[in-house]
């Protein structure tokens, strides 16, 4: 009867320790999945950030780990201000940092302090220096190349003989050099570069002020057309040139398919944009900080890899950049959801639509 007993016991106790192990193994598994991810993004001045790829990261996140938490911060285009936010989510806990970087090279050291604490980051449409541990964008020598193509066509014939205005990124970027470097590549040796200017800020009231000096220097009727790095900048180009009334728009370039521009693009202002899908990009970077925040390896999600001037071989997926002209808005924006026609076509912009195909 005793031993029988016993036996009764041990198989109870091994019961109770079996419960115990489980419910352990369960809130570990809690435990690994209610982590912070830290959002830092590097402007307001571009749309792109605030009302796309944030509550796109925002979503993935949420799909992915659904008891994590999202930690946000938008440095204004202050990398003193982002130094204190990387500082700030650090000490709060965050076990993951997503990137955009309000200067690539200023925030060398941040990302070296956030290594330090063992937080990884991931570098998000901008590759930061520093221990990078991971990197998502858009091939930006691709983006360049898009414009460059875009404005070779729309100046047609001309091209050989009509001036051409740079509008580039701001120089702090690693990104507009890339964008710069392949809009040359395509462009160099085809038209005349009659005035080059790097934007701070990818300013829009800079680049009106830089593109009304261009228009002083050249005269309204010598520009054969403006390669403008983005959306904001060709915002500040367009205005320029109607200040100056200048009859005849030359065809303008931009990147980020931002809704004014693509507005722009129906009226005939902008003559094209880089669609660049940021849905793809937020998920990917969701991708790798919820891999990061579990121990996970990247390399089932990185394509390929990146070097930077203070770090090799980083984890990278790098994604496709499509141009969009009036003929492709359909195809491309309509058709991915960024955008509908309803919002596209406002009653002011009806007849252009109508004209340009745009059925209800």
């Amino acid at each position: 009867m005793r031993s029988r007993t016993c036996h009764v016991v041990a198989a109870l106790v091994a019961g109770l320790m079996t419960m115990s192990l489980a419910a352990c193994g369960r809130g570990d598994e809690r435990v690994t999945d209610s982590f912070s991810v830290g959002l830092l993004l590097p402007s307001r001045a571009v749309p792109r950030w605030e009302r796309s790829d944030k509550p796109l990261i925002e979503k993935r996140l949420k799909e992915l780990c659904p008891h994590c938490a999202m930690e946000y911060a938008n440095a204004e285009d202050d990398a003193t201000m982002q130094r204190q936010q990387i500082m700030s989510m650090i000490t709060k806990g965050v076990r993951v940092l997503i990137l955009g970087a309000a200067d690539t090279r200023a925030l060398r050291s941040s990302v070296q302090e956030a290594h330090d604490a063992g937080v990884p980051v991931v570098a998000y449409d901008r590759l930061a220096e520093g221990p990078i541990a991971g990197y998502v964008s858009f091939d930006g020598a691709q983006v360049g190349r898009l414009q460059g193509e875009a404005l070779l066509k729309a100046m047609g014939d001309k091209a050989s003989r009509g001036n051409v205005v740079m509008m580039n990124g701001d120089p702090t970027s690693a990104n507009a050099a890339w964008f710069r470097r392949g809009a040359l590549s395509v462009i160099t040796g085809k038209v005349n570069i009659a005035r080059s200017y790097d934007i701070v800020g990818w300013s829009t009231q800079s680049a009106h002020a830089n593109m009304a000096a261009a228009v002083a220097a050249l005269g309204p009727d010598r520009i054969g057309g403006v390669l403008a790095a983005n959306d904001a900048i060709a915002a500040g180009v367009i205005s320029a040139l109607k200040s100056a009334h200048v009859g005849k728009l030359p065809p303008v370039t931009g990147q980020d398919a931002d809704l004014d521009a693509v507005r722009r693009i129906i009226k005939g202002e902008q003559y094209m944009t880089v669609y660049k899908p940021f849905r793809m990009e937020a998920g990917a970077v969701a991708s790798m900080a919820v891999a990061l925040g579990r121990g996970e390896d990247l390399r089932d999600i990185a394509t390929t890899t990146t070097n930077s001037p203070t770090a090799q071989h980083i984890p990278s997926v790098l994604l496709t950049p499509r141009a969009v002209t009036v003929g492709n808005i359909k195809q491309t924006l309509v058709k991915d959801g960024m955008y509908t026609i309803d919002q596209i076509c406002t009653r002011q912009l009806r007849p252009a639509c109508d004209k340009a195909g745009f059925g209800r």
